[in-house]
């Protein structure tokens, strides 16, 4: 096992590894820029290295000074956590090159996964349902207008190297082709340096379902069953349960096979998430591969008791998997609110400021994972999540009753949050009976 290990990254998920290191007896190292110097994840670490000006660029994603700060402190491995550098493929393999170990798959795996339209490919060669769509990369309007026109509208366009909703148009019709291949390829190009689209069809008014998976590097994969991430803003999750409650056991074994038969298409070692679209008819079909921790990963933790940051790092250090398929069971049901420093009467627009006044709910049943504390910044320069309330019942009637509770009890003065847009979330008809899809915001919230 692993004696230190080095976090890069920060905010909550920071101090949810930090938490597990300590559990594990391993001794934590904290990076920071100068605008977190006094973040909770800087103050809970065993030791803490400053890697830069606040700007990601300068220091989260500096690759050279996490190395740097990784060798002075003399990690043997690094967990990347979600966002940042976690899907770095050159990250991934520069920690291999210094002997550092990088907790996550390979970076083969890394490279071969971020660039989804090669990843449909691989998948649909390994008889894994895909949506329909191009093969590969489009390389101009006159191509994508053919495929369109083939496979029927709307359709999507959507960046190759993409992910978080970013460099995506959809075209209800061949005249909007030209547009939303222009925008989709600008905003691919600003966000991730690639301006490559893929083409698919719109599966309209799906699921967003996605299954965990556990790898480990003997072959042996496993799934800890779905999460139902439909409800979304703006191609953003922001509530999460599970299990679905559209799903039933018989298709939960088989998109769980699925998802397992993915991973190993792929050779895939450590956490993951095979993330698909379902149709109103029961029909499923891949849309990508998270080659990381998810966000939401604590819920999976709630209904299965087993803790992923900590099989991750188990992983890492060459154990085999704790768990054999057969001992999985979902217990209970448990949903996950993405707290934020936002403004949902103003567009959403970030509210960063100082946290004056806070109250965290508790109690059986209720988990909050986040960084911040009673007097507090919450910085304009990195993503307005600020915490995740998370909570667990018997079953989801007892887990919505208990997040309402929860809800009502959160309390952060200083800066405004989404709070009571969760609130009302909780009491709209086709939530409380499990009815919605991705287009629940646009429909019932009015707002997409």
């Amino acid at each position: 096992m692993f004696n230190k290990v080095l976090i890069a990254n920060r905010g909550e998920i920071a101090v949810r590894i930090i938490r597990t290191l300590r559990d594990m007896g391993i001794v934590s190292v904290a990076v920071y820029s100068e605008e977190d110097k006094s973040s909770l994840h800087v103050q809970l670490a065993d030791e803490a290295i400053c890697i830069g000006p606040a700007k990601s660029k300068d220091s989260y994603l500096n690759i050279v000074n996490i190395l740097s700060a990784a060798t002075i402190s003399g990690v043997d491995a690094i967990h990347p956590g979600f966002g940042f550098l976690s899907e770095n493929p050159r990250f991934a393999k520069m920690c291999e090159e210094c002997k550092i170990k990088f907790i996550g798959p390979s970076h083969s795996v890394i490279d071969m996964m971020g660039d989804k339209s090669k990843a449909k490919e691989l998948m649909s060669q390994n008889k894994i349902p895909i949506i329909p769509g191009s093969d590969g990369a489009v390389k101009d309007v006159i191509e994508a207008k053919k495929i369109a026109d083939e496979i029927g509208y709307p359709v999507l366009l959507k960046a190759a190297s993409g992910g978080g909703g970013k460099g995506m148009r959809i075209a209800n019709s061949s005249d909007e082709i030209k547009k939303a291949f222009e925008g989709a390829a600008m905003e691919a190009k600003s966000s991730f340096g690639d301006d490559r689209l893929y083409l698919e069809k719109v599966i309209l008014n799906p699921k967003h379902i996605e299954f965990q998976i556990l790898a480990d590097e003997y072959g042996n994969v496993i799934h800890l069953g779905e999460r139902d991430c439909s409800i979304q803003r703006r191609n953003q999750k922001i509530i999460e349960e599970a299990p679905s409650p559209v799903i039933d056991k018989s298709l939960r074994d088989e998109m769980g096979k699925t998802a397992v038969r993915a991973a190993k298409a792929v050779g895939y070692k450590n956490a993951g998430t095979i993330e698909f679209l379902l149709d109103k008819d029961g029909s499923y079909y891949f849309m990508e591969m998270n080659t990381r921790v998810q966000v939401e990963h604590p819920i999976t933790e709630m209904v299965t008791g087993i803790d992923i940051i900590k099989e991750q790092i188990k992983i890492a250090a060459g154990e085999r998997l704790s768990h054999e398929q057969k001992d999985i069971r979902i217990s209970g049901h448990s949903i996950e609110c993405r707290v934020n420093a936002e403004d949902p009467y103003r567009n959403f627009a970030p509210t960063p400021g100082n946290i004056i006044g806070l109250h965290i709910p508790s109690g059986i049943g209720v988990r909050v994972d986040s960084f911040i504390y009673q007097g507090c910044k919450v910085s304009p320069h990195y993503d307005s999540m600020v915490a995740k309330l998370i909570v667990h019942g018997r079953d989801r009637a007892e887990a919505m009753s208990r997040m309402k509770r929860a809800l009502g009890e959160f309390i952060i003065d200083g800066i405004k949050t989404n709070i009571d847009y969760h609130f009302n979330i909780m009491d709209i008809e086709n939530y409380k009976s499990g009815d919605y899809d991705t287009g629940f915001i646009n429909t019932y919230m009015g707002v997409d």
